[in-house]
């Protein structure tokens, strides 16, 4: 999929409104951080940046792997 935006403030918008944190992505899916981390070994869900200290996902993603566990 490609993004593109028409100026900084849509992708400040984007980046606000479409990309969460695992800290979020716990919240979302009701599991503990360590199921995060299994979750991605498995390649389950994917984090589009990863950091030393942070990942971050696209909210769609995490919402569709919520709605393959309903």
């Amino acid at each position: 999929m490609k993004y593109v935006f028409d100026n900084r403030e849509a992708l400040e918008k984007f980046i606000q409104e479409e990309l969460i944190n695992t800290a979020d992505v716990m919240q979302i899916l009701n599991c503990s951080r360590q199921n995060v981390f299994d979750l991605i070994k498995r390649k389950k869900i994917t984090p589009v940046k990863e950091t030393s200290k942070e990942r971050l996902f696209l909210k769609s993603d995490i919402l569709a792997r919520l709605k393959q566990l309903e």
